[in-house]
């Protein structure tokens, strides 16, 4: 398959890249750099059968007419954490407002696939628990991560009518919290900034009580199920979530870095931001009976990896 990845050069973007390229698939990544890494690329630029475009996509996409058509495209291109997108809030809602319009329009005229990376944050902070697909979720709809919120649910709106009015193939994907190598450091989520902490011996910042809670997905678990989304045969249209089902108090996941870490554990209290949901659990029901899939990486085993990664980025105590 011919596959467009915009964000490609982030987070969850590479790791997919890498993903479609061991799977055998062209891949033309995009990226604009505002939240990505070029190190996230470094190790397959210039090799085949991978491209790659510095372009914005919420602009008009004049760099597609140079490229194969796809096959697949896939809209990843998005700030995804609270500091990125707070940051950047008319670009974030840009990106998945705009982003998808172009990606469903290319997709109509070449008649390629289209999944559209959405998230949890759709669900708000949730009044149902754990959360399925079918919930509409519990949104401040002019706080300060609505931006983020806000934007994914309109790409979902607009993906979703547009399967209905043009027929196309489009599919959506929940993500949960994920963790694993190239998060970025600074980002504001809690595995980068506790990871970080333990590492140069300073004190893990819990926000609120910590007994708000998380469900944590490994960056290759994840990724393996947005594949199977993506490839599966007869699921246009199809919404699903994909995450570790298994929760953890923000408490208990530092006592768990820091026994992962081999360091002392030490905590301080901070302010909850506003709009931070107190529940976060998916009901992976339908990736179990849809996709046949459902994580493999336990939280332990991931946490390793993932310090790792960050010894080798920063300076340690």
């Amino acid at each position: 398959m011919n596959v467009f990845v915009t964000g490609a050069a982030g987070f969850l973007g590479s790791h997919l890249v890498d993903r479609l390229l061991a799977d055998g698939d062209r891949v033309v990544g995009i990226d604009n750099y505002v939240t990505g890494s070029r190190a996230n690329l470094a190790h397959i630029r210039g090799s085949q059968p991978f491209t790659f475009i510095q372009a914005d996509v919420s602009q008009p996409w004049t760099w597609a007419a140079s490229s194969e058509n796809p096959d697949l495209i896939m809209h990843f291109a998005s700030p995804a954490s609270p500091v990125d997108y707070g940051r950047e809030p008319l670009a974030t809602l840009a990106v998945n407002a705009l982003g998808i319009m172009h990606a469903v329009a290319l997709a109509d005229k070449t008649k390629a696939r289209v999944l559209f990376a959405s998230t949890s944050e759709t669900y708000g902070d949730p009044l149902e628990h754990p959360q399925r697909e079918s919930y509409w979720g519990n949104v401040n709809p002019v706080g300060v991560r609505a931006c983020y919120d806000e934007a994914k649910r309109y790409g979902e709106a607009y993906l979703t009518s547009a399967v209905r009015k043009l027929g196309i193939d489009g599919r959506i994907v929940r993500i949960f919290n994920t963790y694993g190598p190239r998060m970025q450091p600074g980002d504001g989520r809690v595995i980068p900034n506790f990871c970080l902490s333990a590492l140069q011996g300073r004190p893990l910042t819990v926000y609120g009580d910590g007994r708000q809670t998380r469900s944590f997905c490994y960056v290759d678990d994840l990724i393996d199920g947005i594949v199977r989304l993506a490839r599966g045969p007869g699921l246009q249209g199809k919404l699903v979530n994909i995450g570790n089902p298994i929760e953890f108090t923000i408490e208990e996941l530092a006592r768990i870095v820091a026994e992962v870490a081999d360091v002392p554990l030490h905590m301080v209290p901070h302010d909850l931001p506003p709009d931070d949901p107190t529940r976060r659990k998916p009901d992976i029901t339908l990736a179990r009976t849809l996709l046949g899939w459902e994580p493999n990486v336990g939280l332990r085993e991931g946490l390793v990896s993932t310090l790792d990664y960050f010894r080798e980025l920063t300076p340690v105590a």
